[in-house]
């Protein structure tokens, strides 16, 4: 959000909601870097944002998923009403929850899809629901809050996931079940692991069936996407942090800098130090 938070309600440090005053707040404008789950939920408005280099365009309801570690800007911004919830992994860990849920690489953790789901009305009012809650659990003190709030976070997120499959065909078939294993694989491993023969052999399949299944799917190669994982990262450390070229090659597992530099070069036409220029 473009604007500061008002009507804040935390328990501890590990899990809050606010409620933006629009009318009131104080304009922040700023690129940053996503240190919690975050979750916006606009309820009227329009606007551009950038996630991780890439420009998204809203209008209307809309529910915005975000992933620690990643780059976060505003192109353009008109709200009415908004929440946002943030909470850290301590609070609630998606992979943990990810087997009855299935959020992680849908709605968290998933660089390849737009971050966004547009709840209808009915879905809105039980959305709303839960925010209701969750601000009355908070607004008190009460036993067993930990668990309360936690239960109300993961309905939310189940509902979420529910609005995203009702509009988008996700398969359930063993090519889209391997295609999702691959992706948190290459997530957990892409600063140290850079073969496909490595995920391959962890998934208890050959390099050339995986291939065929990413091929069945229609997306892109596995090469390719283990490589755009790598080269987001590598932009994300160009963009903000003062590390070397040499430093960051060393954090994504490459021995050899110079590699490195010929790896960023040929993925994204800059060299890193030239891409670090021009933002």
């Amino acid at each position: 959000m473009a604007v500061n938070e008002l009507k804040k309600l935390a328990y501890k440090d590990i899990f809050s909601i606010s409620e933006i005053d629009f009318n009131n707040s104080c304009l922040i404008n700023k690129t940053e870097q996503i240190n919690t789950y975050t979750i916006f939920w606009i309820k009227n408005g329009k606007g551009t944002y950038n996630v991780d280099f890439k420009n998204y365009s809203f209008e209307g309801n809309t529910i915005l998923f975000l992933t620690p570690g990643e780059i976060f800007s505003i192109g353009s911004e008109d709200i009415q009403q908004a929440f946002k919830l943030t909470f850290i992994k301590d609070f609630y860990c998606i992979e943990t929850h990810d087997k009855a849920i299935a959020c992680n690489g849908i709605l968290f953790n998933n660089i390849y899809e737009t971050p966004f789901i547009k709840p209808c009305k009915k879905d809105s009012a039980k959305l709303s629901f839960i925010i209701d809650s969750i601000i009355d659990e908070l607004s008190q003190e009460s036993t067993a809050q930990y668990d309360m709030l936690q239960s109300y976070l993961k309905q939310f997120i189940i509902h979420a996931v529910r609005i995203k499959k009702e509009h988008h065909i996700i398969k359930d078939d063993s090519g889209s079940r391997l295609f999702k294993d691959f992706s948190l694989l290459v997530e957990q491993n892409f600063k140290q692991l850079h073969s496909i023969t490595d995920y391959a052999n962890r998934l208890g399949v050959s390099p050339k069936s995986l291939s065929k299944h990413f091929q069945k799917l229609g997306t892109t190669t596995p090469s390719a996407f283990l490589k755009n994982r790598i080269i987001l990262e590598a932009k994300r450390e160009l963009f903000y942090t003062n590390k070397t070229v040499k430093e960051i090659a060393f954090y994504l597992g490459f021995n050899d800098p110079a590699y490195f530099t010929r790896f960023f070069t040929k993925a994204t036409k800059k060299s890193p130090l030239q891409f670090k220029k021009e933002l």
